[in-house]
């Protein structure tokens, strides 16, 4: 019996992955190895990053935080173990968007955990 061998199916994996390297340089976009290649590194990438995301925003929100804190003579670490202490239950992407854009309000919340 002749083997059977599914083109179809390997056309339309290959079509996929061409279709995600749509936009890569060079022989990236159109060589089929290099393409695949150039492919699962790049959902490696993005797998990694969507993790590393979640860091770089925490780190900017203390940042922020810390310097809204500073301003009213209060370290971030005092702050925070006040605000958790007074029960206050905002999180620090709400206070990093307080302390940045609405200084009254981040101000209010200062004085109310002093």
């Amino acid at each position: 019996m002749p083997r059977s061998v599914n083109s179809v199916a390997s056309r339309a994996r290959r079509k996929k992955v061409m279709k995600q390297a749509k936009g890569y340089f060079g022989r990236r976009k159109n060589v089929w190895t290099v393409a695949k290649n150039a492919v699962e590194k790049a959902m490696l990438y993005a797998y990694r990053d969507r993790r590393n995301k979640k860091r770089n925003f925490r780190s900017l929100w203390i940042t922020r935080i810390n310097a809204g804190a500073r301003l009213h003579g209060m370290s971030y670490s005092q702050f925070m173990g006040k605000v958790k202490a007074n029960n206050i239950e905002l999180n620090r992407k709400v206070l990093a968007d307080l302390a940045m854009n609405h200084p009254d309000a981040f101000k209010a919340i200062v004085n109310k955990v002093k």
